[in-house]
């Protein structure tokens, strides 16, 4: 078992997507606690339904990204955090954290990396005209959505589809794969490597 801390900062609907696969014994995990840098955000009240820990901390006590963070990582690590989720958290995250949980940070992205990273990356993909988009689970590191990629699903394009309904099919897609591959890290499935200056991820997945 994998002991989780899932920041989040709007609806938490891949929140409650880890939350459900718990529940259904599909993932092998604990959420040790729920963070947030917004005290009005949906994924508290989710946190709050199936009572786990949830703590607000606001970026605007905080003087600087990395001043937020050091009081996100106290938090994290008093509740007994092994592997942190960004889970619809709309912070750029600094190395304070990055360093507190090497390569044990985990986001989710709806485009295929690495095209469209960023934000609003379904309107971008979108408005490029692909045919073809979906969503990546992938390691976090310094960069903007550039960390080792874990697994990924593709999502098409379909004809009178609009931004919106893109979404939709998108974060339908999220819901699946992000309690999938936390599952594979469960099962010591993913194995990190960070020699030679950059780190490199293997994945085992089957039998």
């Amino acid at each position: 078992m994998i002991s989780l801390g899932v920041l989040v900062s709007g609806g938490g609907t891949n929140l409650q997507a880890i939350l459900d696969a718990i529940e259904k014994e599909k993932l092998d995990a604990r959420v040790r606690v729920v963070v947030s840098n917004k005290a009005g955000a949906g994924g508290l009240e989710r946190a709050a339904r199936a009572s786990v820990p949830s703590v607000v901390v606001d970026h605007k006590a905080h003087a600087s990204r990395e001043a937020f963070d050091h009081a996100v990582v106290d938090t994290l690590r008093a509740h007994g955090v092994e592997w942190v989720v960004l889970a619809g958290f709309m912070r750029i995250v600094t190395p304070v954290l990055l360093s507190a949980f090497p390569m044990r940070v985990v986001n989710i992205h709806p485009a295929l990396l690495p095209s469209f990273p960023g934000v609003d990356a379904q309107r971008q993909a979108f408005e490029h005209g692909v045919r073809v988009t979906g969503c990546t689970v992938h390691l976090v590191d310094s960069g903007t959505d550039t960390g080792p990629i874990l697994a990924q699903r593709a999502v098409p394009v379909l004809e009178g589809d609009d931004v919106e309904s893109l979404k939709a099919r998108i974060l339908v897609a999220e819901h699946a794969l992000l309690p999938e591959v936390l599952q594979w890290i469960a099962e010591g499935r993913v194995k990190v490597d960070t020699g030679a200056g950059r780190a490199r991820v293997r994945v085992t997945v089957g039998n």
